[in-house]
């Protein structure tokens, strides 16, 4: 029961500081389209790494890095970490990827806030399915202007 109450805690402040917050999108939003290649956990499941690999707008093929915890021990939501990285001819891009995933029934929906080393800053929603090896995403850059 205190999990419920501190994750409906969470919402709530998550949704109040994203109302105070007035984003400026400076660009059409884009999908990302991926295939899981592989997940695994090297600490016994408290965390699990996954990698993915497929299109993203502009940005083509793009490679994937996670690495997903539970550290409030909610059990069907927590936090991650990535890294993504594409090559357009001789361009290399990266990006650190910051979010948090909520579990319902056979998906995870994502939530992230990510970082290019372009500068660019990208709110992204998407959902992960496990089962069919599959992750969708909604990007769209945004400016703190």
């Amino acid at each position: 029961m205190k999990k419920i109450i501190l994750f409906v805690y969470l919402l709530i402040g998550v949704s109040q500081v994203l109302h105070a917050q007035d984003f400026d999108f400076i660009a059409p939003s884009f999908e990302g389209d991926f295939e899981i290649d592989s997940t695994f956990t090297r600490d016994g499941g408290k965390s699990y790494e996954v990698s993915a690999s497929g299109m993203a707008g502009e940005y083509g093929r793009v490679n994937l890095s996670y690495v997903f915890t539970d550290k409030l021990e909610l059990e069907d939501a927590g936090e991650f970490t990535a890294f993504a990285w594409t090559q357009n001819g001789d361009d290399v891009v990266t990006a650190t990827l910051q979010g948090t995933y909520v579990k319902q029934g056979p998906i995870f929906k994502i939530f992230s806030i990510d970082l290019t080393s372009e500068r660019r800053m990208n709110l992204v929603t998407g959902i992960a399915n496990f089962v069919e090896r599959t992750m969708k995403f909604e990007v769209r850059e945004f400016s703190t202007d």
